[in-house]
């Protein structure tokens, strides 16, 4: 996943700093690479460095606007490109740490500082002499002799104070204000009721034969625990490395039904976490937001930047998938209920059956399990294959170094370089989880990459997870799917720290949502490769290289379940283009509206007292709304453009360079399908991942 921050998704252009000897935010920062200097910063420190940026933002913006010059590119598509950077560095800082190392001051912080930023945003766009200026350079953008990222940056410009409300007069600008103040409120207040729910519930196990099945480290794991807790016995909760493996190995079936439940449940109950009324204001003011801008509903307004820019493209595209996907996923259930039953389910193969039947019958199709891999994948070994695999492609190598500040003592930093030793930036890496940090695993940057006054400004990158943590007695040993997730998020660095573009608004992960997945998701494609495997995979105690036959019932297993799997994932992206494609607000039951929208792909009964909404944060909290598609639109696009490197090598320099010149280092400094057919030679087309996970 791609973490939005706040002021990225709200305001394109920053303004400059202010001054202050106490303030370590409002100081030039005197620390390597101009990295934060988070052993300085404190909480009471954030408010008043937002307020001071922001006043010095409206003031260079001012000067902009008021400019008696003739508008041109550079006085005033470039020159609000390049103003604010302090004022976007500590909005970084802040919206980052909101989410890896939160707590309720910092919460409280938030929701009293986001009105502020989105009101100064609206001071940007509905500035009608800015606007003016802004106007005179595109109706005049045909005559100039601009290149393709400067053109890129331009229409990126004018789309921003469109959708912006540019256009708005009266009642409508002010109302569209109001409504976009509340939004960033409410998407705080889900994203910390989704926290807090997780962070609430604990399994407390206390007798021993209610741990049949699990693994030693898991159940290792949970001993740690409960100890920090000061309880006895065993605790297992809601975050990843805990959930997950309970679900799969766990043989004592109430507590799985208990442990799922509580999953299914968050922000669903009736306490003051509840997230229903949270959404339904949400999808209700995004709809009028969309209507008071001429669309009929928010997928419409949130598509114009997309590949796929319309509502009737995406849910095409989703049908598609979906008919290709739901008879394989019909089958895999069946296979599953049919294996249940003779290993002794009575009744109903449920909901919290799934992964603990599902991963019986792996183990039996191929003798494949998790714990079977784990020894093999020490993090540090996954680490360091991951780095030589990015040496491998594009030549850049990576610096452990220890005297960048850090927010919390788990977090590593890394100094990246290039083939010729030029360096490249700051990796940050936080790989476990706590109470304090958000669930699932991010990408986001402390600072993007930008050319300012011949200056290469080289980005500050972030990778935070949620990796099973080292016990007593065993190191972080991963699972295949925490592999994959670290690959995934590499991806999403390597575009951010590759960047060449000259703007800061173009660069990175600055591009379409629905293209931004395909750095992230290709790099997946490695973890089925042997040829680089065998580089790095050995066990942790024995130094032996994963078997043969390990590696060859991972690419057997692959599939195992991919219908099902498939149609999840489309089940996800129904659910968001539902809430955001209604024309009137939501006014039945949550639990009635999304199982209509999920409705076809759901093949096991419903579970009362569940939701998938309420903890929907990549929609709700998390910049993906009318933009979830896009994981499977990547796919598509992954998919093809490893069949490049399955046909020239996996290791190929010159597809590897190729990839690099067109799709990473260009950012959105072109349209995402000119890159792509520049890179591949022709259009994706669904083929490639429909044979890749057994569809076709």
């Amino acid at each position: 996943m791609k973490k939005i921050t706040f002021m990225a998704a709200i305001i394109l252009v920053m303004a400059s700093c202010g001054k202050s000897d106490q303030n370590p935010l409002l100081t030039a920062f005197d620390t390597p690479h101009q990295t934060p200097p988070f052993d300085k910063i404190k909480a009471e420190h954030y408010e008043p460095a937002f307020d001071i940026a922001i006043e010095d933002a409206k003031k260079e913006v001012a000067r902009i606007a008021a400019s008696k010059e003739t508008p041109t590119f550079e006085n005033t598509i470039v020159a609000l490109d390049n103003t604010g950077e302090r004022l976007e560095y500590i909005s970084s800082i802040f919206f980052n740490l909101n989410s890896a190392m939160t707590d309720s001051l910092m919460q409280d912080i938030a929701q009293k500082v986001s009105p502020k930023l989105t009101a100064y945003g609206h001071e940007i766009y509905m500035n009608q002499e800015l606007f003016n200026r802004v106007k005179q350079v595109y109706e005049q953008k045909e005559k100039q002799n601009l290149n393709p990222e400067q053109h890129a940056l331009l229409e990126k410009t004018w789309k921003a104070f469109i959708k912006g409300g540019a256009n708005l007069e009266g009642a409508d600008k002010e109302r569209f204000k109001e409504v976009s103040i509340e939004l960033s409120k409410l998407s705080l207040t889900f994203d910390k009721n989704e926290l807090a729910e997780t962070n609430a519930f604990e399994l407390h196990v206390t007798t021993e034969e209610d741990l049949s099945g699990l693994p030693e480290g898991v159940k290792e794991m949970a001993a740690i625990t409960a100890k920090q807790k000061g309880k006895e016995g065993w605790i297992f909760t809601l975050h990843y490395p805990s959930f997950a493996p309970f679900m799969k190995y766990a043989d004592n079936r109430k507590l799985r039904e208990q442990m799922y439940r509580a999953n299914s449940s968050r922000g669903y109950h009736d306490n003051e976490y509840n997230n229903e009324e949270i959404i339904k204001k949400i999808t209700a003011l995004r709809l009028e937001l969309a209507q008071i801008m001429g669309y009929k509903n928010y997928a419409e307004y949130a598509l114009t930047d997309r590949m796929a820019n319309t509502p009737e493209i995406v849910n095409n595209f989703i049908e598609e998938l979906h008919k290709a996907s739901h008879p394989a996923s019909l089958r895999d259930k069946k296979e599953v209920e049919e294996y249940a039953r003779k290993a002794g389910l009575k009744g109903e193969l449920q909901r919290w059956d799934w992964a603990y039947y599902s991963n019986k019958l792996m183990q039996e199709k191929y003798a494949l399990d998790d714990e079977m891999l784990k020894p093999y994948f020490k993090l540090e070994n996954v680490q360091s294959g991951i780095f030589d695999l990015a040496n491998q492609l594009y030549g850049i190598t990576f610096r452990e170094v220890h005297n960048i500040p850090l927010y919390h003592k788990e977090v590593k930093t890394f100094e990246v370089y290039d083939t010729d030793s030029t360096y490249l930036g700051v990796l940050y890496l936080d790989f476990f989880p706590r109470e304090s940090k958000g669930g699932g695993a991010w990408m986001t940057e402390f600072r993007g990459q930008k050319i300012k006054d011949g200056k290469d400004s080289r980005p500050l990158i972030s990778m935070v997870m949620n990796f099973t943590k080292p016990t007593e007695t065993k190191p972080s040993l991963l699972s295949f799917n925490e592999v994959t997730t670290f690959l995934h998020e590499f991806g999403h660095a390597m575009h951010g720290m590759l960047s060449k573009c000259t703007y800061g608004s173009t660069s990175g992960t600055n591009v379409y949502r629905d293209f931004v997945e395909l750095p992230s998701q290709i790099m997946e494609n490695w973890a089925l490769e042997k040829e680089w495997l065998d580089t790095w995979a050995v066990h942790y105690q024995t130094g032996e290289r994963l078997p043969q036959e390990y590696i060859d019932k991972i690419k057997k297993s692959a599939n195992f379940q991919s219908g099902y799997a498939s149609d999840r994932q489309l089940s996800f992206a129904m659910v968001d283009m539902a809430w955001h494609t209604i024309t009137q607000p939501v006014t039945e039951p949550l639990i009635e509206f999304e199982n209509r929208a999920m409705g076809r792909t759901e093949i096991m009964p419903a579970v009362k007292g569940s939701a998938f909404s309420t903890a929907f944060g990549h929609i709700f909290a998390g910049g993906y709304a009318a933009g979830y598609y896009g994981y499977k639109w990547a796919e598509v696009l992954d998919a093809d453009a490893f069949s490049v490197f399955k046909k020239n090598g996996i290791f190929d320099k010159k597809t590897a360079t190729s990839f690099r010149k067109n799709i990473l280092e260009k950012g959105g400094s072109e349209n995402p399908m000119i890159l792509y057919k520049r890179f591949r030679g022709q259009e994706p087309t669904v083929d490639a991942l429909l044979e890749r996970s057994g569809l076709k």
